[in-house]
């Protein structure tokens, strides 16, 4: 897969707060690329830098073979991005919003009812299309910040944090749609999120903490080098469980003991055979990794 998106050194202060620091990573097309930190870490900095919205201080930007610096309009015709808040107009229906951002790329008459149709099928939302926005649930906003994002049939989805707030049935659903486009149209999506069970789902993750990369890779070489293995052990008693030589704590119905690696659980199940004939093996969690790098939850508590 070729990189659709290549950043290098970026920078961008704003006084004497360094927002963004050198920054330097790839995003390969059709991939879903996560790119997390608290907030306040730069993610809605570089999202706006490379959206066009603020100047970089230095580096360079390359989306789609285009370099931001000089192909602009071009490159903004092959982005979708939905906010952290929404952008759409209260006021105007579900139908005018979408006419209007559809307006500004030459989208019109039957070219646009056509793909007006397509998108309120995909993301369900054809009997909303006369209510103004103002009325809307959360939910049912954000389906319409999603079909605005995907009015001019983007090459890359850019999603700020799409889902905080909303119910799990409307994030399957968006989700359901985002994962389609991908498979189908070979759709690009950078995502920042605050769900890790949506990053866990990434093919790439870049975690930043105070403007800076601290941890890159896939979610499993991320959770192969910041966490541990878990093994969950059944039908055992405590004093069994002590001769192990390892860290555990006591559930309801068992035991979970804390290794380092697959290899350490390997080699207690190996040498235990007779008391592991009822467990299960679960690597660390995306959460574990993100607290590991930065020393901080994703919500920003330490």
């Amino acid at each position: 897969m070729k990189d659709i998106i290549k950043i290098d050194n970026l920078c961008k202060s704003f006084g004497d707060v360094k927002a963004v620091q050198n920054l330097r990573f790839r995003v390969k097309e059709g991939e879903l690329f996560a790119f997390l930190g608290v907030n306040g870490a730069g993610k809605s900095t570089t999202i706006n830098i490379m959206c066009g919205q603020l100047l970089k201080d230095s580096g360079n930007i390359e989306i789609d073979g285009q370099n931001l610096e000089h192909n602009l309009e071009e490159i903004k015709n092959s982005l979708g991005v939905v906010f952290q808040n929404s952008v759409l107009d209260s006021a105007l229906s579900v139908y005018d919003n979408l006419q209007c951002r559809a307006a500004l790329y030459g989208i019109t008459g039957a070219a646009f009812k056509e793909r007006l149709l397509k998108l309120a099928k995909l993301l369900e939302f054809e009997d909303l299309l006369k209510r103004t926005v103002e009325k809307l649930s959360g939910g049912q906003r954000r389906r319409i910040d999603i079909a605005r994002a995907l009015i001019n049939n983007p090459k890359i989805l850019i999603l700020d944090e799409p889902t905080t707030g909303l119910d799990p049935q409307t994030r399957k659903t968006l989700w359901n749609v985002i994962s389609m486009l991908r498979k189908n149209e070979n759709m690009t999506v950078f995502l920042t999120t605050h769900y890790m069970e949506e990053a866990a789902e990434a093919d790439y993750v870049v975690i930043i903490d105070s403007g800076k990369i601290s941890a890159e890779g896939t979610p499993l070489e991320l959770k192969n080098t910041y966490t541990g293995d878990f093994i969950t052990l059944y039908g055992v008693d405590e004093a069994m469980v002590k001769t192990f030589g390892v860290e555990y704590e006591a559930l309801r119905d068992g035991y979970r003991l804390f290794v380092p690696n697959t290899a350490k659980a390997t080699e207690l199940i190996i040498k235990y055979p007779d008391v592991f004939f009822d467990y299960e093996i679960t690597k660390g969690k995306m959460d574990d990794v993100f607290l590991n790098v930065t020393g901080k939850k994703l919500e920003g508590e330490q």
